[in-house]
């Protein structure tokens, strides 16, 4: 993992950015050498065919060209005076892996950390940043942190930032000149087979910086804590796009700020969502395969390459990381009010237990009442029957509101409506709603607890049996009830 190493990977990093900039300026002259060789050699010219080939030559030229590197800051900027105790476990690392400190330490809402140089062309006159993702810290213990930041330090030891700008610029170029050209052109063949390569041979490299990089952690701070600390972030970071997506953007949406790190805790511990991201580091950890294309090595093979690597101490006390930290929920809230741009300042706090209330019953309420036509005389009772032919209400729904058909969505439509409006008849009726993130919306009513939006799918699966069903409906007091007529009251929300 010497010197010899990083010298080839720079060495590979120029020739393949001379490689393509060779390609590009090679493509470009040749374009502009057609209309004056047919003036030359011809002694006329074509002029839409010159036309074309100037057009596609500064396309070419402009889309190759390196812009400077504008750095947008990716979150609340962390200062060794607010977070001291962050600051000295990373001056800790720092002194174990023998590197300088990151000029700037982010806080962002991933479960990743990072390492990086921002700022001047091809990473001339850039400087040191770090990312720490606020939802990272909050999975993580301290001992498991620091393993995961040594490793981001192996980078800055292995001289992948340096190199990196370059990588990334030349990628983005090969990416622009492959838009500039349009996909119909074929123009696009020389740089698309150049980009392939080009990203096999960078990945291949990037795979291999990544074991380094997890040898000098295990050096540093131990392999047992590095193994944890992957396990966890392999185990939880892929649902995290869906956690903000099917979660934090309704809510953000409706003009509030909800609680990112606490409610992806909760989200997480979910049992629909434990059972699917467990499942998902078995697999990874069984299966061990690695796309050509992949930065990373499996999972599978970095644990068993870091097994072999100095394990560490047992730690004593090993708090969450983002004790680390000071003051979280008010980070908290700025993280998310700079992810919610311009209206971020003007969002109002609200926690998971109140989106219920706030959030979710005034658009279901919105909801059933642009439907209410095509609900008229569909009572709890009738869902069995109902339950067969989603599509057919579905699409009598969308008619009704003059919307254009849509065969494939319009089940979900109609489940989506009739669940909504047998959630605000039972809140109507008395019932608790509850919202836990990762879990179905429910309602808890005379000792029932029912789950509006999965009714009409367990009718139709034969999971709920019609006659459990309407031994339910009667139990509750709502068999008779026209769904079309529900409304919202000020309910009894429980989180």
């Amino acid at each position: 993992m010497g010197a010899s190493f990083m010298i080839a990977r720079g060495a590979l990093a120029i020739v393949l950015m001379v490689g393509f900039y060779a390609l590009a300026l090679g493509m470009a002259g040749g374009l502009l050498w057609i209309p004056y060789a047919e003036v030359v050699y011809a002694h006329h010219i074509t002029p839409k065919l010159a036309l074309i080939c100037i057009i596609a030559s500064v396309g070419i030229l402009w889309a190759a060209m390196p812009r400077p590197d504008k750095f947008i800051a990716p979150g609340p900027r962390l200062r060794r005076a607010e977070h001291p105790r962050l600051f000295e476990n990373l001056e800790t690392i720092a002194q174990a892996t023998r590197q300088a400190m990151p000029a700037e330490v982010y806080l962002v809402p991933d479960v990743n950390a990072w390492v990086t140089q921002r700022g001047g062309v091809m990473g001339f006159g850039s400087r040191r940043v770090m990312g720490l993702g606020l939802p990272l810290m909050r999975i993580l213990t301290c001992s498991q942190l620091s393993a995961v930041l040594a490793h981001e330090f192996g980078h800055y030891h292995g001289g992948d930032t340096k190199i990196g700008p370059w990588i990334y610029k030349t990628r983005t170029a090969i990416g622009r000149t492959l838009h500039a050209l349009g996909s119909g052109s074929w123009l696009q063949y020389p740089f698309r087979w150049y980009g392939m390569l080009f990203l096999r041979i960078t990945h291949t490299v990037s795979r291999r910086q990544e074991y380094i990089a997890d040898e000098l952690a295990a050096r540093a701070v131990g392999a047992r804590p590095l193994i944890e600390g992957l396990h966890t972030v392999h185990r939880v970071a892929p649902a995290y796009a869906f956690y903000w997506h099917q979660e934090c953007a309704p809510v953000l949406g409706a003009g509030f700020l909800p609680p990112l790190a606490d409610g992806f805790d909760l989200f997480v511990r979910a049992r629909p969502i434990a059972e699917k991201v467990d499942q998902r580091l078995h697999e990874e950890l069984a299966s061990g395969v690695a796309d050509p294309y992949d930065t990373h090595p499996s999972l599978k093979d970095r644990v068993a390459a870091l097994a072999k690597l100095p394990q560490g101490s047992e730690p004593g006390e090993d708090s969450p990381a983002a004790s680390l930290l000071n003051d979280v929920p008010a980070l908290e809230r700025e993280l998310m009010a700079q992810m919610a741009g311009a209206e971020g300042a003007s969002l109002t706090q609200i926690s998971w237990e109140d989106t219920g209330a706030r959030v979710y019953i005034p658009q279901w309420t919105r909801l059933v009442q642009a439907h209410a036509a095509g609900l008229k005389g569909i009572t709890p009772a009738a869902l069995p029957g109902i339950a067969g032919d989603l599509k057919g209400l579905g699409q009598s729904l969308r008619a009704l509101t003059s919307q254009p058909p849509d065969d494939e969505r319009a089940p979900a439509l109609a489940n989506g409506v009739v669940g909504a409006a047998l959630l605000l008849l039972l809140i109507a009726r008395g019932g608790q709603l509850h919202v836990i993130p990762g879990e179905d919306f429910f309602v808890r009513l005379d000792g029932h607890e029912v789950k509006p939006f999965t009714v009409l799918p367990a009718l139709q699966s034969g999971a709920i049996s019609a006659q459990a069903w309407d031994q339910q409906c009667t139990a509750l007091g709502i068999a008779g009830a026209d769904l079309s007529g529900v409304a919202a009251p000020a309910p009894d929300v429980d989180g």
